[in-house]
C-alpha cells in the first residue's frame, strides 16, 4: 500500500541533452506512480509532432499534448505541444498561450513552472533538466517562493550545465542529484 505523499503534481523542463533523461525517468516510475507530470521540452517550433509518440514507447503512461482547458489527472504526462507555452489554471486545467517567447522560448519552462506553482504551492515538485539557456530559473525562484521543492538535475551530469547552473545562480536548490537520485527519490514517493 502506498503512503499518502503531500504531493499533487511534478513539473519537468529541459532542454539540450535533456531528451534521454526524460525518457529514461519516465520510463523508469512505477506503473502505481500516479502524479500527473507536466513536462517542457524545448523543441523545434517547425516540428508539429512526434515527441508524445517517442515519449509513449517507453512510458508506462497515458502521455498527451494537452488541449486548452483539458483537466489534469492523476497517472498522466502531459507534454508542452510545439509552440505554446503550457500553463496550469486555479481550476487544475491545462492552458495554452502563444504569448511572447521567455528566454527565447516557446514553450517556456519558466511559464509553465510559475503557474503551476501559483496553483500547487507546497504540494509541487519541479525538477530542472540539461539546458542550454537560463530558461527554468525564474520559475524555479517562484516554486521556491511559494513553497514547492525545487530539484535540479546536478550540472556536472547534465549534458549542457548552464540550465540547472542558472538555478543556483539565484535561488538555493532544495535538491541537487544525478538522474538515477532523481528516479529513487521519486520511485520512493510511492513505496
Amino acid at each position: 500500500m502506498a503512503i499518502k505523499h503531500p504531493y499533487k503534481a511534478i513539473v519537468i523542463g529541459g532542454s539540450a541533452g535533456s531528451f534521454q533523461t526524460v525518457l529514461h525517468i519516465l520510463e523508469s516510475l512505477p506503473k502505481n506512480f500516479s502524479i500527473p507530470i507536466l513536462l517542457t521540452l524545448h523543441r523545434l517550433k517547425h516540428v508539429r509532432s512526434g515527441l508524445a509518440e517517442s515519449v509513449s514507447l517507453t512510458s508506462h503512461k497515458p502521455i498527451v499534448e494537452p488541449y486548452d482547458k483539458q483537466a489534469i489527472e492523476p497517472n498522466t504526462v502531459y507534454i508542452a505541444p510545439s509552440n505554446y507555452h503550457l500553463m496550469v489554471d486555479d481550476d487544475y486545467t491545462c492552458s495554452l498561450s502563444t504569448e511572447q517567447p521567455v528566454e527565447f522560448s516557446r514553450p517556456s519552462i519558466d511559464v509553465l513552472f510559475a503557474s503551476a506553482a501559483q496553483v500547487y504551492k507546497q504540494q509541487l515538485i519541479a525538477i530542472l533538466l540539461s539546458g542550454a539557456n537560463k530558461d527554468g530559473a525564474q520559475g524555479m525562484k517562484i516554486v521556491k517562493q511559494c513553497g514547492g521543492t525545487v530539484i535540479i538535475q546536478d550540472p556536472s551530469e547534465a549534458e549542457v550545465s548552464i540550465m540547472p547552473k542558472s538555478v543556483i545562480d539565484i535561488v538555493r536548490p532544495d535538491i541537487i542529484m544525478e538522474t538515477e537520485d532523481i528516479i529513487t527519490f521519486l520511485k520512493n514517493m510511492v513505496k
